[in-house]
């Protein structure tokens, strides 16, 4: 997956909000499972991104809430 923006971030409504959490809550940790075993070589600098990803929607979605 590509690195999320703010500005398409805020253009999604709830529902693709929560599935993109899920999906990308489980790719983390697939990722973190190889990394755990040692498996994890070209991919190693996607884990900290994913989790900024996954921060910056749960963001929009408490937004969304407050509102």
């Amino acid at each position: 997956m590509s690195r999320l923006k703010m500005k398409s971030i805020r253009e999604l409504n709830e529902n693709d909000l929560k599935d993109r959490v899920i999906q990308m809550r489980t790719e983390l940790s697939k990722l973190e499972v190889e990394n755990a075993k040692g498996t994890l070589r070209k991919e190693s600098g996607k884990i900290k991104p994913l989790k900024r990803d996954i921060a910056r929607l749960l963001t929009r979605l408490n937004e969304m809430n407050k509102k």
